[in-house]
């Protein structure tokens, strides 16, 4: 897998932070970049996979742990 393009540190934020922060920083990357995101909130563990399904993005993994871990690549322009 390649590098990811950006990191977000999404940790001690709580739902819905981490998933409208992922989507911000989405915004301005190009298709096929990865994003690597830093939860703690539990219910990252379904929003995030939730929103890229929803946002037409791809969870390339996702480890669970503190913190969460999850790589998500842009597919959309």
């Amino acid at each position: 897998m390649k590098a990811a393009s950006q990191t977000l540190d999404a940790t001690g934020l709580l739902c819905p932070m981490p998933v409208l922060r992922a989507q911000k920083v989405l915004r301005g990357m190009a298709p096929g970049e990865l994003l690597e995101v830093y939860t703690s909130d539990p219910a990252s563990w379904t929003d995030m996979a939730s929103f890229c399904q929803e946002a037409g993005h791809r969870l390339v993994s996702r480890e669970r742990g503190y913190p969460m871990t999850f790589i998500i690549e842009k597919l959309q322009g």
